[in-house]
Order: structure tokens, then sequence, then C-alpha cells
């Protein structure tokens, strides 16, 4: 789908990092406001030209203060969006005075207030009590130019279910990732059958601490961090998935650093205006079952938390007190990860990654074939069918009991697109600049007698769950470059499709490397990059070679790939 893409000063490039994406912290540009009884509202339009509330139009919002009133007086043209908000015990709720949400706003274009409402009809229907949350707003929304994709964030008081041994806590909920519109202003709008927007919005549970009376708002910020990846690499998140944060995600001293993605339990997919609009909950989780989850699969340990209270329970909460990860907490559940492993190997068939490679068996100055090849002044680019087939080898690599074929390259399919259905968003593996894409029959399959493989320390650490989990259960598993175009994709001999054979078990496709490792061959590698299980043991950079097999894999600091003069 063709996205609305605004060039944002404050905006950055998509976020580096391991797994679906790695954190992208920024200075908040977020208020929260909470409207106290008799405060009053005010919205001014000074619009200069087009719908009122669009692109192109300046907005004075102004905060008037009744008694018990909250907030900040702005003559600013870009003020916050005020939004009205409290929070009582639930099924004690009474609204105060002031506007709703949303009544808050009358410079919503009228349809796309009609959207907001169909994507909170989930919200309202789960939490009648609460009509008027509290809200974490951007300052300056994203299609003025901010830097903030989402639009608002409400928080809403959960009572938990006592008899599921469900406690009381904290549920956030992000609105923007969908269309909120209706107008192109953010998304493209093409019909309401197909998915608002991104398709989803995502939600929070985080346990109540006691005597807490209104929610955090970091879990805000960090919903704000996910959404700048998906609307900066236009990748969506689906149940499963996870996320390599490597911090506390409350920046504490916790050890729930990371996160995986499921469906929220209570809030059912919503049809809007513009779209279907499912919710996907963050889970925060520990490196070690990050780590469990990326051997075998999200899905899996999502199943294990369940089965742990302390650890989340039948509704996954968060509890960023937690200091115990499920397999302290209860031995047994490790074998259960291992016995998985061994049976199902694992469904994570690729990530973005700090790694590049050199073909060792041509001299570096001859550049007529070589990885390195420029057209014109621009680098050599992964080509749009090599993007497409690299796109659904991860695709389908996420089905567990799929058959590992890499698809083929179909002649009808140009630039990335199948044209027998609507196009789909970029993945993480299309190339960033369509401009130096290069007709695919320009470029041949090159066999190549040896190669050099690097990454960085995380990527590495990878490599035994790559050939474990993924090559010795005939699947196959690809490394995509972050900084740049370049892949390299491990087949095994059951994979179809692939343009490396076991007669030339290394070839190249313009960037794109893949190589055939055979089961023996696999194994051999796992004894020798026994270490890798503990990274922390060893200093970079280190290398293991196997000369008979013209194969060298680097382990190298991130600097390497930082800076590109290195």
């Amino acid at each position: 789908m063709a996205r609305t893409r605004r060039s944002h000063p404050s905006g950055s490039n998509s976020p580096a990092g391991g797994g679906a994406c790695a954190k992208g912290r920024r200075e908040a540009s977020w208020v929260m406001y909470s409207c106290g009884r008799g405060a009053r509202w005010e919205v001014q339009s000074l619009a200069r030209g087009g719908e009122r509330g669009m692109p192109g139009s300046v907005v004075r919002r102004k905060r008037k203060h009744g008694a018990g009133g909250s907030g900040v007086t702005s003559d600013s043209p870009y003020s916050p969006v005020v939004l009205s908000g409290s929070l009582k015990a639930p099924h004690s709720f009474t609204s105060l005075a002031g506007p709703s949400a949303l009544e808050a706003l009358p410079l919503l274009h009228r349809k796309g207030a009609r959207s907001q409402r169909g994507a909170e009809a989930g919200c309202r229907r789960l939490y009648p009590e609460q009509p008027n949350p509290l809200q974490v707003t951007a300052i300056l929304k994203y299609w003025l130019g901010g830097p903030d994709p989402l639009d608002y964030v409400s928080m809403y008081r959960n009572i938990g279910n006592p008899a599921l041994n469900v406690p009381e806590h904290w549920h956030y909920v992000s609105f923007g990732l969908s269309d909120l519109y209706g107008d192109n202003r953010v998304h493209e709008f093409t019909g309401t059958d197909g998915p608002s927007g991104f398709g989803f919005e995502l939600t929070f549970r985080l346990k109540r601490e006691t005597g807490e009376s209104a929610p955090p708002t970091w879990p805000a910020e960090l919903m704000q961090g996910l959404a700048r990846y998906v609307f900066q690499s236009e990748n969506t998140f689906c149940s499963g998935d996870h996320v390599s944060w490597h911090s506390p995600l409350d920046n504490s001293e916790s050890r729930i650093q990371h996160m995986l993605l499921t469906e929220d339990p209570q809030m059912q997919p919503v049809q809007t205006p513009f779209g279907v609009v499912t919710f996907l909950q963050i889970v925060g989780v520990c490196t070690e079952e990050l780590h469990a989850a990326q051997q075998w699969n999200g899905q899996g340990i999502l199943e294990l938390l369940r089965t742990v209270p302390v650890a989340g329970g039948p509704w996954l909460i968060t509890d960023m007190r937690r200091g115990e990860t499920i397999f302290e907490i209860d031995p047994h559940l490790q074998e259960r990860v291992d016995k998985g492993i061994e049976t199902d190997g694992s469904n994570l068939s690729g990530v973005s990654a700090k790694c590049a490679w050199d073909d060792l068996s041509r001299p570096p100055e001859d550049d007529e074939d070589s990885r390195s090849i420029c057209i014109g002044t621009q680098p050599r680019r992964l080509s749009g069918k090599d993007t497409e087939q690299i796109r659904e080898t991860l695709r389908r690599g996420l089905e567990i009991n799929s058959k590992p074929v890499l698809p083929p390259i179909n002649a009808q399919r140009q630039n990335g697109l199948n044209h027998d259905r609507a196009p789909s968003r970029k993945d993480s593996l299309e190339s960033e600049s369509s401009a130096a894409i290069i007709p695919h029959e320009l470029i041949r399959t090159r066999q190549l007698e040896s190669v050099h493989l690097k990454f960085n320390q995380e990527s590495g650490a990878l490599i035994p769950l790559c050939l474990r989990g993924r090559l010795l259960h005939g699947r196959h598993f690809t490394y995509k470059s972050i900084t740049g175009d370049t892949a390299i994709t491990f087949v095994s001999t059951g994979v179809e499709g692939a343009f490396a054979t076991e007669e030339h078990p290394y070839a190249a496709h313009g960037p794109w490397l893949q190589i055939l490792l055979t089961e023996e061959f696999v194994e051999r590698m796992l004894e020798d990059l026994e270490d890798l299980n503990s990274p922390e043991e060893f200093k970079l950079p280190k290398e293991y070679s196997w000369p008979e097999k013209k194969l060298k894999v680097s382990i190298l600091p991130d600097a390497v790939f930082d800076n590109p003069l290195h």
C-alpha cells in the first residue's frame, strides 16, 4: 500500500537493532492533562486555507482554568491539543465537567471524528464507566510536521479478574497506527474492507502498584517509540513478534528489558469507516525469555507466561518489579522450551542485523562483476524481484509448519510488487531507495569460491539459532543489513528454489548472498561456534575459519558497521 510520507525535521532513520526493532528513545513531546471540575475549553481556528484541522491550518488552542483545573495556556500556534480526562475507581466513575476527548477536538474533519469513534468503540465497550479517560497526546501532530506518529494514548484503570487471579492494572491503548481521519493526511485511505492504516493499534497492561492513583506515563513513550519504528520502516507487527529493546522499559533497574507482542485478550478487532483495526498487546519480558522466544517461537513463550501469574498470567500483565524469569520461578518450563526447540525448531526466519559479506575469491580491485559494482554513481541495491523473494522468504518462514521453499522469482513481479494483488507495504528487506534499484535482468547469479561473513556480536549470537533451530529442520534463515541492502541467507539442502546448490554452495544475486550448508557441516559448525552461546566470555574481534570449505566468519565490534570508513 502506498503511504503518505512526510519529511520531519526532528525525525530520524528507523532505529537500529536486532529482532523486530530496537529502542529509539527521544525527548518526549507529549503532554497529559487532567480535566478538573469546572474546567472550560476554548478551541479557536485560525485556519489559513484548506479544511479545518487539515495540514496547512494554524490552530490556536487555549485552556481556561476553572476550579481544580490544571494545564497550560499557550499563545503558540502549535500548542498542545488538550484532551480532557479523569480517572476514578472503576464502576464509580462519574464524568467531570468539561467535554469528552472527542468533543474537545471540534477541528477534526467530520469524517475523521467518526473514524476515531469507530476505533474507540472497543474501548467504550470494555470501559463504559470511563468515557473520558486520561490521555497522553502529541504536542505537535504528526501530520503537521511533529515527530510522534501517535495522536494520543488513552489510559484506563482495569479491575482485573480475581477469579482468574488477574490483578488490577492500567490499560494503555494507542491511537494513530490506524487511520483516524480517512483524508490521506497520515494514511492512504483504500476502503473499508481492508486494514485501517497499518491495521492495528498497540495496547499495554501494567500492574497497578498499591496506592497508585494515576497511571505512569512512560508506557505512552514506549508505544510512541514502537510507532516511530513502524512509520519509518513501514514494517508491521503481528502476534508472536519480539522486540529486542536492551534497556528496562521504564528506565529503571528492572529485568524487564524486551517485549513480545500478542493479541489483546479483551479487545476484539473493530470495523471502522476506514477499515479494520486489531489490537496488539505489548508484553514485557526478561532477556532469558526473549532468547527462548528466538530459539523456539514467541507464541510458545507467551503460552508459558500465561501459566505463571506473577509473570503475566492469563491477560499477560507486565510487572516491572518482577525479579525472576519464568525459568527461575518454575525450572520445568525450561524443559518444555528445550523439547519444543528439538521438536519444532525456531520460527524466527530472519532478522535485521549489522552484517556484511566479502567475496574472497575475487581481488578487491576487480569491480567488473563484484558485489560493490556501481551503476552510475549509485551502489548496487537489491532489485525489486530479489526484495520480493526475500520478503516472501521471511513471511513464509514465520509459518511453523510451512514447506521450506524459497518462492520463485515471478516474471510478473516488478519493483517489489505483485501485480496480482494490491501493493503491499514495504517489508524490512525492501530497498531504502527505489531510485537505486536496478532492473532484475541486469543482475546475474554468480557462483563464489570463497566468502567472508561479518556480524556484530548480537547478530553473531544468533548463528547457533540459525543452524540448530532452522537449518537442521530443513529451513532457511536470513540476515538483512540495517545499514544497506546486503542480505545473507543460509539455506539447507531441503530448501527448494534457492540459487545456491550443493555443487556451488555460495551464490550471489547482486548484494544478496545465499549459503547452502549440509547437515554434516552444520553439526561441525555448531561445535566450533559453541562459545557464541556465551558471548560475554570472549573479546572482539573473533574469527572462525573452515579453510577446506573456503568459509570465514568474523564477529566484529559495532563500530565497524557504524562507521563506513572502517
